[in-house]
């Protein structure tokens, strides 16, 4: 279904109303979040990021509220994937030291422990500065493999915290397989947020983490009624996952409509949805949403995703930087936000589908809809934000991230 070229909407005809599985459960549960949480909170330098009302836009959109979880200051990494990265590093160093029987409340012991381990992973730029964060902050060196389309600003972000940066060739996706070739050979632990066969206890610690920004926002939800709809970007679809199992493990049934929202030059959700089975989609994948830009979704994911994700809405590229403009200049007479291209796709996907009667009609989006989107990052790469905004993140007075 669509209105005009600039979006897609495919419904999920195997959506249901909400039963969490045993399947499920086995990837994101409520014993590990609760690990997580008490991990991720005590560490130095956490607060919860602000949840801001959006009243401007929500009236643009035709609905009667919508609020965005602004991940720009977390951690002062500028991303929600600051609580994903960071601790699998942690829990790759809890598990490893386990196995040799150290104590991790033994600092000298632990610590020596730490340095003899490599953590590398491929990235967009936002989870490969997490776990360069994580390394560095928990004493292991590390390796992060970046692919041809990421930004050399991104590339100096990472390598700000001391990892090493390796630039291969071809898609995000080669670059995965070349960060697992190199682990192989040297012996270093990947950190990934993408699972894949034989590979998932790490991503399962990563989504975890993530979802402790759904735990946030639900409790700093004002409205006196829960939200309606969630529109969650896809990537390989980690954070999608993360915050649809947190609200559906709370509420079971009556849990909102769950829309997700790919780029339509990297559009494996829309795709997988469509062919009712995962679906690789090929190419250089060249999406400006650049931490979109995955071609394979998450097996961990799908597991989660592929029973509760009720429509996926594939986007152009300019309706992400149209999103950008629309939060930096409070076009509806909202405070003006900082959010980087990646971070505004459920939010452009709000606004494509709030414009279309029959999107609206599919997605139940009526006037007493109430929106939660999640600004999943700021002005990560000041330098390519500045271009595509027309204006430098500072000019708004919001973080860069």
């Amino acid at each position: 279904m669509s209105s005009d070229r600039d979006f897609v909407l495919t419904p999920n005809p195997a959506a249901g109303p909400g039963a969490w599985t045993a399947a499920q459960d086995a990837v994101l549960s409520d014993a590990a979040f609760a690990e997580a949480r008490a991990t991720i909170t005590a560490w130095p330098g956490y607060r919860p990021t602000p949840l801001v009302a959006l009243p401007g836009v929500a009236r643009a959109a035709g609905i009667a509220a919508l609020h965005y979880k602004d991940e720009a200051s977390r951690f002062g990494l500028g991303s929600f994937k600051a609580l994903g990265g960071a601790y699998a590093v942690w829990k790759v160093l809890l598990r490893t030291a386990a196995a040799k029987g150290i104590d991790p409340n033994d600092r000298a012991a632990f610590a020596a422990h730490a340095g003899t381990l490599t953590v590398t992973c491929a990235t967009d730029g936002n989870h490969g500065r997490s776990v360069a964060w994580g390394a560095r902050t928990f004493g292991c060196p590390c390796v992060i493999f970046i692919h041809a389309g990421v930004s050399e600003g991104r590339k100096a972000e990472i390598e700000r915290y001391g990892a090493r940066v390796v630039r291969s060739t071809g898609n995000y996706d080669d670059s995965v397989r070349e960060a697992q070739a190199a682990a192989t050979r040297e012996g270093w632990i990947v950190v990934s947020d993408t699972s894949y066969e034989g590979y998932t206890d790490i991503p399962k610690d990563v989504m975890q983490g993530y979802e402790l920004m759904a735990a946030e926002a639900l409790d700093q939800w004002p409205e006196a009624e829960l939200p309606t709809h969630l529109f969650l970007q896809t990537g390989v679809g980690g954070m999608a996952a993360a915050v649809a199992a947190h609200f559906v493990r709370r509420f079971g049934t009556a849990r909102p409509e769950i829309v997700l929202a790919d780029p339509l030059k990297s559009a494996c959700w829309l795709e997988s949805i469509r062919a009712g089975h995962p679906v690789a989609v090929e190419g250089d994948l060249d999406t400006m949403m650049a931490g979109l830009a995955c071609g394979e979704v998450s097996g961990l994911a799908w597991t989660v995703l592929e029973p509760l994700a009720d429509a996926v809405v594939g986007l152009a590229d300019d309706a992400a930087i149209d999103g950008m403009r629309l939060l930096a200049e409070g076009r509806f007479g909202d405070a003006p936000l900082v959010a980087g291209e990646s971070a505004v796709a459920g939010l452009a996907a709000l606004m494509a589908v709030a414009g279309d009667a029959a999107a609206r009609a599919a997605l139940k989006l009526g006037l007493e809809a109430r929106v939660l989107v999640f600004g999943t990052e700021g002005a990560t790469d000041p330098v390519l934000w500045e271009r595509l905004v027309g204006r430098s993140p500072a000019s708004v007075g919001g973080r860069c991230g």
